[in-house]
């Protein structure tokens, strides 16, 4: 099989839920309820908007559910303008949203979904409260990226109706849809949001709850590689240079950039990441401030910075490294393959190709590379292992994955792999 056809037969296999009957009943949705109406929020919105179902959306004040509303308004006119669809159309859209600053409106909607930013105390206050305001049977729904979801829908006298929807940024662009089973999600609340993301037009793959789910969960283990390399010698741009070169648009250093260095940050901070600090200390935040790793011209193009590498110099003092592209995508790319194995040896994803649909769908990973199961398998398990053998020397995070090693000694492939399934304890 060739690598396009195995990822149409990766996709249409992604939509099939292991242990749910093909006709398990469905709820029907026909209005759904947003919190937060920023950035994220608006976009989720947008898609079901789009696709004839109203909308709900809750926020705190007036002046922020303003903001937000005009902001998806300007989202429909500019694809109007560029004749996406016909200009009636964006009121016809925004007709379907209804905005709010009480959560008691949200009592009716069949599914809600919350859109806050990260925080779990936050999350678990506002899911305490939409216990005592959703009917009865509608669907209780997160849009955390990492956060554990069984933490908070044991905020509810009805985890069973509790469901992660990861969202990609933008929402309403990105194709993918993580839906997250928690332990005590139902097997409806389960089939209909596989439905829902049909409805809406997005990939939608089922994953289990742990730390950053499937697809943030592998990309931790490259931006943290990443930084390795950096205290290493080696300058971020050379990192983002053989990353672009194995095939992503951007690099884990272009990708900070874009989002933004102060995510997480706060002046006077010193957090895990003493280079990111100094570099926000003087206000390189990134493209929005025209100077984050890299600086940028006025039409955003990315420069290495002399500033910069005088930052990582003072920090790490290490000697300019002189490794070659190859070796900085293994130190990147493998390690990615082997979260993969340990995400399928702990039952987080349904099957090895699912894993793969994830990252060509919400991460940009190279079509003709197939997804780092089919990648895998392109540079085989010996070659991946002795990689990881080394990177895992003096770190546990990565060491070698047993089902790594157990291919590697066999000369087994990945995409092979069965472990049983994702697999949660619903008998409570």
């Amino acid at each position: 099989m060739d690598v396009m056809a195995y990822i149409e037969a990766a996709g249409n296999k992604a939509w099939e839920v292991d242990g749910l009957a093909p006709d398990a009943p469905l709820q029907d949705v026909k209005s759904i309820g947003i919190i937060g109406a920023g950035t994220m929020g608006g976009g989720i919105g947008m898609n079901f908007a789009t696709a004839g179902i109203p909308v709900t959306i809750v926020e705190t004040n007036q002046e922020a559910l303003d903001r937000g509303l005009s902001v998806v308004r300007g989202h429909y006119q500019r694809s109007a303008d560029k004749g996406r669809f016909p200009q009636d159309e964006v009121e016809a859209r925004m007709a379907r949203f209804h905005g709010t600053t009480n959560m008691e409106d949200l009592g009716e909607v069949d599914m809600v979904i919350e859109a806050v930013f990260e925080n779990m105390d936050l999350k678990r206050e506002i899911f305490g409260k939409l216990d005592k305001i959703m009917k009865k049977g509608a669907i209780l729904a997160t849009n955390t990226s990492a956060l554990d979801i069984d933490e908070i829908a044991a905020m509810t006298s009805r985890p069973e109706d509790v469901i992660g929807t990861h969202f990609f940024s933008p929402a309403n662009v990105m194709k993918l849809l993580e839906i997250v089973r928690a332990e005590k999600t139902a097997d409806d609340v389960v089939a209909t949001c596989m439905e829902l993301a049909k409805t809406i037009r997005k990939v939608g793959t089922l994953v289990g709850v742990c730390p950053g789910f499937v697809g943030n969960r592998i990309l931790f283990r490259r931006q943290e590689q990443a930084q390795k390399l950096v205290y290493q010698g080696v300058m971020p741009w050379d990192i983002d240079a053989a990353i672009n070169k194995f095939g992503f648009k951007m690099g884990p250093f272009q990708m900070s950039d874009l989002a933004g260095l102060d995510i997480g940050w706060s002046k006077g901070a010193t957090t895990s990441n003493p280079i990111r600090d100094a570099l926000c200390e003087l206000d390189r935040r990134g493209q929005k401030t025209q100077a984050g790793y890299y600086d940028y011209d006025a039409a955003r193009t990315p420069i290495p910075s002399d500033v910069t590498a005088g930052i990582i110099r003072d920090i790490t003092g290490a000697e300019p490294s002189t490794m070659s592209e190859q070796e900085i995508i293994e130190a990147c790319i493998y390690p990615m393959i082997n979260e993969s194995v340990k995400i399928l040896e702990e039952n987080k994803a349904q099957r090895p190709s699912d894993i793969d649909i994830v990252w060509l769908n919400g991460y940009g990973w190279p079509a003709d590379k197939g997804g780092p199961i089919w990648y895998g398998d392109m540079v085989g398990a010996e070659a991946v292992l002795s990689v990881m053998e080394r990177l895992g020397a003096d770190d546990d995070m990565f060491k070698p994955a047993q089902t790594l090693r157990d291919l590697a000694a066999s000369g087994g492939k990945f995409i092979d792999i069965d472990t049983g399934g994702l697999k949660t304890d619903r008998a409570a």
